[in-house]
């Protein structure tokens, strides 16, 4: 009989996988949606970038009033909130709005910080020390398998097309939409699981109501200013800034190169589907290897994520012209003409080496502050977005040879700044176990 708790990881991740199919597909279209209204409707001003860019700056603002507003509601309450913020976010593009467009930004951007702190919040619940690393790579694995649903419906739609029309556009939307009510669905039938962490409980027993929302944005204040956490910083920091150039830049560089291919819009979808089966093999094998991880730790898996980040730059520094991210372009970098096939290996780097960086965040958020999984969770969340809001902002107006050296100054950091909190916790762990003894 399979244990209740991992069912609920399974529910948990089907979820997500369908509310995000919608939103990163989105994510990876977004800018070329834009483009195409803009061709149709000069009174149309909505930027791609800078939708994204509000999105992940409020994000990262309400990061900090998520663990209030989990106290209140639970986590499973709050990802059901959160969820129709994503939903309202994709029915704005059907209706073609300037204002509309960056208000609905703006909503998202509230609803996410819920969303994504109620998920981590609750993963913690459903695990223990020895299947958190297992429970982190199998949600991955499901939600990244969202990249394949929604990115091979729109390789589909987008096929043989120069330009997005409106009915083609409608189309999509449409059902995207529908995959994100799905998810609402999943997330809906979660059951409650009670949080049997000292700190929570403390929460609780001592706090209710007003008392209790300040406690908790006091106790994740707190946290952030530990040496370890500040640390980590430097990694989630980075997971913003490659996640918003994966998500966002990458496949519109991808599709605005017209010399890769006849029609290289049609190849947005195919990048995409590469990120996503990159997510996916990362998330399935840390999954399956949960409890090898667990043993030897965490950072040669993000060591492995690194050095396959650091590769897929500099085949895109040698593949795709500078100017890339803004418009068509018929420029060339040092290939010419630029390849696809280099543009698809880079998407599954991409993919595989995030998966590296999360799944292993999350193994050491659930398992390490376990005793506040609140707090943790939505200090990854509020560093992360803020990075991707200051990457969506920069991305309008820096070309991509300077977004690439950006991600390796960070990314190094990160990657080193990470190291040195998982030696620093297999000491504390070694120190532990001699005193036991």
């Amino acid at each position: 009989m399979m244990d209740m708790k991992f069912l609920m990881i399974l529910i948990l991740g089907v979820g997500f996988m369908f509310v995000f199919t919608a939103f990163q597909t989105m994510c990876n279209i977004e800018k070329t949606i834009l483009d195409s209204i803009s061709q149709e409707d000069e009174s149309f001003k909505g930027e791609g970038y800078t939708s994204l860019a509000i999105i992940y700056l409020f994000f990262s603002l309400s990061n900090w009033l998520a663990p209030s507003f989990i106290s209140f509601t639970g986590p499973r309450v709050a990802m059901v909130v959160g969820a129709l913020t994503y939903t309202a976010f994709m029915i704005t593009f059907m209706f073609p709005s300037t204002v509309l467009l960056y208000v609905g930004s703006a909503v998202l951007g509230l609803g996410a910080s819920i969303t994504w702190t109620g998920q981590g919040t609750y993963l913690a619940r459903c695990s223990e020390s020895s299947t958190i690393s297992r429970n982190s790579g199998v949600f991955w694995a499901l939600l990244q398998c969202s990249m394949f649903i929604g990115n091979l419906f729109v390789y589909y739609q987008f096929q043989d097309k120069t330009r997005i029309d409106k009915e083609t556009r409608n189309l999509v939307i449409g059902v995207l939409t529908l995959i994100a009510v799905l998810g609402i669905v999943f997330l809906a039938a979660l059951r409650y699981m009670a949080d049997n962490a000292e700190h929570d409980n403390e929460l609780e027993q001592k706090h209710t109501g007003c008392g209790q929302a300040m406690y908790a944005l006091k106790s994740a204040g707190q946290l952030f200013f530990t040496k370890k956490m500040l640390l980590l910083s430097l990694a989630f920091f980075y997971t913003g800034l490659e996640l918003s150039f994966f998500s966002g830049v990458f496949g519109s560089a991808i599709g605005f190169t017209t010399k890769i291919a006849e029609t290289p819009k049609e190849i947005v979808g195919l990048v995409g589907i590469c990120i996503g089966a990159g997510e996916v093999f990362g998330g399935g094998l840390f999954g399956i290897l949960g409890n090898k991880t667990t043993r030897y730790g965490r950072d040669p898996i993000v060591i492995a994520g690194y050095v396959m980040h650091m590769v897929a730059f500099f085949m895109t520094f040698i593949n795709l012209p500078n100017s890339a991210p803004f418009k068509d372009t018929t420029d060339i970098s040092y290939l010419d003409p630029p390849s696809a096939t280099i543009a698809l290996i880079c998407a599954f780097l991409l993919g595989l080496g995030d998966a590296c960086f999360n799944t292993q965040i999350y193994s050491m958020l659930g398992g390490e502050y376990v005793n506040n999984a609140v707090g943790a969770f939505a200090l990854f969340k509020f560093t992360q977005s803020v990075a991707a809001a200051i990457s969506f902002f920069y991305s309008s107006h820096f070309g991509l040879y300077v977004q690439l050296g950006i991600l390796v100054v960070t990314g190094t950091i990160g990657t080193i700044a990470f190291v040195f909190v998982e030696w620093g916790f297999k000491r504390q762990h070694r120190e532990q176990e001699a005193l036991e003894k």
